[in-house]
């Protein structure tokens, strides 16, 4: 499933087709993907402008003339993909349609933005924006890791005499928004703690040390275009690139990349999951 810098990206590739512009026609397809699209979706999205676009946790949020706020989440396999933009951001013609484009959106400056989704494991949902914050998927989610709420103070009050590994307190989204497997995995071995240390058993300055740490692995993320493993492509059709940066994850049984170390990544399962890590120099 996409993470925080999947989502970004896209966010940011989708803005220079949508953002400020009115969206001329949108087609609906289908009546759902993971639940029912709301009423009338496709006219109530017809003649709006797109006043804003953020990202909130893993959620694309657009902002409209019409008060409504569009959340848009990519699911497992979604794709928001660009076409026709007529300020020569993407070069690509509008395609032929596709049998899982499920929703498209006809912009009046000419842009095509087609949602794109096989598994239909994604989601659409018209909210009112002036009490979007409080909608049930957006209320309880903790601070943006790449924002000012998201502090050292911050994480040391929230992880305080917990004990559970600290991998699964990092992907709590109450705790952190957005946060995904892969970007947990990355930062645990650039902080050099194990996904399995327990978080009462971490002293303060460590915790410390792991908020700038996550920033930076954010951040190197969304600059590369994120990470593309299956399905996740950016708004232009194009790959990301930080999965050939990994130094952890997907490399179980490879040599550790830190100098000096003579470890190699192993795989564990928590939760469900697979943590990649290297045991010498992660404890």
């Amino acid at each position: 499933m996409p993470e925080l810098p999947e989502v970004e990206t896209v966010r940011r590739g989708l803005m220079p087709a949508m953002e400020g512009a009115v969206i001329a026609q949108a087609h609906v397809n289908r009546p759902d993907l993971r639940w029912p699209f709301p009423e009338n979706m496709a006219d109530r999205l017809t003649g709006a402008t797109v006043k804003q676009l953020r990202r909130r946790s893993k959620y694309i949020l657009a902002d409209l003339s019409t008060e409504e706020t569009l959340l848009i989440h990519l699911g497992m396999s979604g794709r928001m993909l660009v076409s026709g933009d007529p300020l020569g951001q993407f070069a690509h013609d509008h395609p032929a349609p596709e049998k899982h484009d499920h929703v498209v959106f006809d912009m009046a400056n000419g842009a095509r933005v087609t949602f794109n989704d096989p598994r239909r494991f994604g989601a659409m949902d018209l909210l009112d924006t002036a009490t979007a914050a409080d909608h049930p998927l957006l209320a309880s989610i903790g601070p943006e890791p790449l924002g000012n709420d998201f502090h050292e103070d911050y994480l040391v009050e929230r992880l305080k005499n917990r004990k559970t590994p600290v991998k699964s307190a990092l992907l709590d989204q109450k705790i952190v928004a957005g946060l995904g497997n892969i970007y947990v995995c990355e930062a645990l071995y650039r902080a050099n703690l194990s996904p399995e240390r327990k978080v009462n058993k971490i002293s303060e300055p460590q915790i410390r040390t792991l908020v700038p740490i996550i920033r930076e692995v954010l951040s190197d993320a969304i600059a590369a275009g994120g990470s593309s493993l299956k399905d996740f492509r950016q708004a232009d059709g194009e790959l990301g690139y930080f999965q050939h940066s990994f130094d952890v994850y997907g490399r179980e049984n490879d040599p550790c990349r830190t100098p000096d170390c003579t470890g190699t990544i192993a795989r564990i399962t928590q939760s469900g999951r697979s943590s990649f890590y290297c045991p010498q120099c992660q404890r």
